[in-house]
C-alpha cells in the first residue's frame, strides 16, 4: 500500500536568468511501513523535497498524495489539519515548546486536535524511547539527545501515515546519534511506522531498508539494503554494525 506518491514533481524559484530549479521533475512511491532514506550533498535538493512531500511548501508542478489524499486540493486550513493529524516532523532544531514538560510536549497535537491522547500507545513509545522518568521535565533541563527523543514521540503521537525526519541527528554527537537513529527504526519495526528520513551522512542512511539518492534536483538512485547490510539493533536501541 503506497502511503507517499509523489509525481512529476518540480520546484523552481525565479525567473529568466535567475531561475534556479530545486528539484526537476521527480517521481517516488514510499510504502506502509518502509523505513526511506533520502541522502544528497548541501543544495542537491533533498530538504525541498522533504518539504513539499510534508505539504510544507508547494511544487511549481506536479503532485504529492499522503495516504491518497492530494495535498494540492486543499485549502491552506484543510492542509493545517491534515498535517497534524496525518504527517509527523522531526527536525534537527527539535522545535519544543520551551514552557512545556516534556509530557506536555508530546501530547501537544492531539490536544491541538480537539482529541483525548491515547494513554497506552503513548505509554508504549516513552518507554521505548526511554523518557518515562523525564515527563515532568522541561526541555532546558534535557540533553540533544533526549530532547530529540521527545520530539520523535510527539511526531508518533497523534499516529500519523508518515513520520518525516531532516537530518534528525544533525545536532548531536556520533553515540548520541546512534542511539536516536536505533530508536527511529525500532519505531518503525514495532508500529509499523512508515518514516522517510532526509540526510547527507551515508553512514546514517545505512539505518534505512532503503536509500534513495538524490543530486541536482534529481533522483539518481533507488536502492534497498541486501539482507544483512543493515545494522542490527542492541538493546536501548544503540546500532551494532
Amino acid at each position: 500500500m503506497n502511503i507517499l506518491k509523489a509525481t512529476n514533481l518540480t520546484k523552481r524559484y525565479g525567473k529568466g536568468e535567475t531561475e534556479v530549479r530545486a528539484l526537476n521533475d521527480v517521481s517516488l512511491t514510499v510504502e506502509k511501513g518502509e523505513f526511506t532514506a533520502i541522502v544528497g550533498t548541501s543544495g542537491s535538493g533533498k530538504s525541498t523535497l522533504l518539504h513539499l512531500i510534508g505539504g510544507l511548501d508547494t511544487p511549481t508542478s506536479g503532485s504529492v498524495r499522503v495516504d491518497g489524499q492530494e495535498l494540492s486540493r486543499m485549502t491552506d486550513e484543510q492542509l493545517t489539519i491534515f498535517r497534524r493529524r496525518n504527517i509527523g516532523f522531526v527536525f534537527q532544531a527539535y522545535n519544543l515548546v520551551p514552557m512545556l514538560n516534556v509530557w506536555e510536549n508530546i501530547i501537544l497535537p492531539v490536544k491541538l486536535d480537539g482529541k483525548t491522547p491515547d494513554q497506552d500507545y503513548l505509554n508504549k513509545i516513552i518507554q521505548i524511547l526511554g523518557l518515562e522518568k523525564k515527563l515532568e521535565a522541561l526541555p532546558n533541563a534535557l540533553s540533544g539527545g533526549q530532547q530529540q527523543r521527545v520530539a520523535i514521540a510527539r511526531a508518533l503521537a497523534a499516529k500519523p501515515a508518515i513520520l518525516l525526519a531532516d537530518e534528525p541527528t544533525g545536532n548531536l554527537d556520533s553515540k548520541t546519534s546512534q542511539d536516536v537513529l536505533g530508536l527511529l527504526k525500532i519505531t518503525s519495526e514495532q508500529f509499523c511506522q512508515t518514516i522517510v528520513m532526509i540526510t547527507h551522512n551515508e553512514e546514517i542512511a545505512q539505518t534505512a531498508d532503503r536509500i534513495l539518492r538524490i543530486e541536482d534536483g534529481r533522483i539518481v538512485s533507488d536502492s534497498s539494503l541486501a539482507p544483512g547490510s543493515a545494522p542490527t539493533l542492541s538493546q536501548g536501541g544503540d546500532l551494532a554494525w
